[in-house]
């Protein structure tokens, strides 16, 4: 019999590389899974609800008959109009949160972001810390912070919450920073801010769906908290920069831009960028204030209690992760 016999999995925002990878590794466990999403997910031998998490119908029909539920879904960008964010990381939290409780889920892994307790200064070696919207910085943080407050709040014995913060997730397949700074790097638009020394950890993309998953066997032991997921490799941001550059086969930045001045510069971007509407499309700005502070300042974190709480260590290394990032570019 399979070690996840009876496990009845609604995944959310299985289109994205994290929520596909998380629900094809749990169907190929053994487990029995739907996924919710905007666009097909096609994740072989699970069942495909296209819907949005804003939508109670279709959040009710992926929710039937579920005992557990992984909400991976979230308006993720650095621009774009603020209703945007809170629709879908805020209300959408919350439909799902109602439909669980409604369906008699009983376990409930949330997937949130170190950015909702980050108010721009460095983070050496702290844990999680409290989600706080009043300081997090931009409209996604502001709104992954008031989603992750919803997701603890319905934290009970019936229903158990378990929040994790995945930092700085890249690997094949990541468009949302391996692909960013790629294509940055090629294009010779990819600054490197002061002397580029400040410590950052990150999380390659599989140690992140094994994370996810060791969180799904861990929520009935260990719920109600919020824990940051990394490699526990703090490298210089410059090194990892350069890493990911080479690796996608893009030549190494070479354009310095002092800290002070580019977060300056990204505070005045972001604002013309969004009273241009430039955002409604889809497009970004090319700096932000938010980006220009995790360029600049150290953003690294104990991961004692979250390999504790998950049993789990990660895999693949950072040397190995830009090895295979590599080979997958190559190919």
């Amino acid at each position: 019999m399979s070690a996840r016999h009876g496990q009845r999995v609604l995944v959310t925002g299985a289109s994205g590389l994290l929520g596909a990878g998380v629900a094809r590794r749990l169907v190929a466990e053994g487990a029995d899974v739907v996924t919710l999403q905007r666009r097909p997910a096609a994740v072989p031998g699970a069942r495909d609800v296209t819907g949005s998490v804003t939508d109670p119908e279709a959040v009710a029909r992926a929710m039937a008959g579920r005992n557990t539920v992984v909400h991976v879904a979230a308006k993720v960008s650095v621009s774009g109009p603020a209703e945007d964010y809170e629709q879908v990381n805020v209300a959408g939290t919350a439909l799902v949160l109602e439909a669980a409780r409604r369906a008699g889920v009983e376990r409930f892994v949330h997937l949130s972001s170190p950015s909702v307790a980050h108010a721009g200064t460095s983070i050496v070696g702290d844990g999680a810390g409290p989600a706080d919207p009043a300081r997090a910085r931009g409209h996604y943080a502001r709104t992954k912070a008031a989603g992750e407050l919803l997701a603890l709040a319905a934290d009970a014995e019936d229903l158990r919450v378990l929040v994790l913060r995945p930092h700085l997730m890249w690997g094949p397949g990541d468009t949302q920073l391996t692909e960013r700074i790629i294509e940055r790097a090629r294009a010779g638009r990819m600054p490197l801010l002061g002397p580029s020394a400040a410590l950052i950890d990150s999380l390659y993309t599989q140690n992140a769906v094994d994370a996810v998953v060791a969180a799904v066997d861990a929520v009935d032991r260990v719920h109600g908290e919020a824990l940051v997921v990394t490699n526990g490799e703090p490298r210089p941001v410059g090194e990892l920069v350069r890493g990911l550059s080479r690796a996608g086969g893009a030549p190494e930045p070479r354009l310095r831009i002092p800290a002070g001045p580019a977060r300056a510069a990204g505070g005045v971007i972001e604002r013309l960028w969004e009273a241009g509407g430039f955002g409604r499309g889809g497009d970004e700005p090319p700096l932000t204030r938010f980006l220009a502070e995790q360029l600049s300042t150290a953003h690294w974190f104990d991961q004692r209690r979250t390999r504790e709480a998950l049993g789990w260590t990660p895999a693949v290394s950072i040397d190995r992760g830009l090895e295979l990032l590599a080979a997958h570019y190559r190919a």
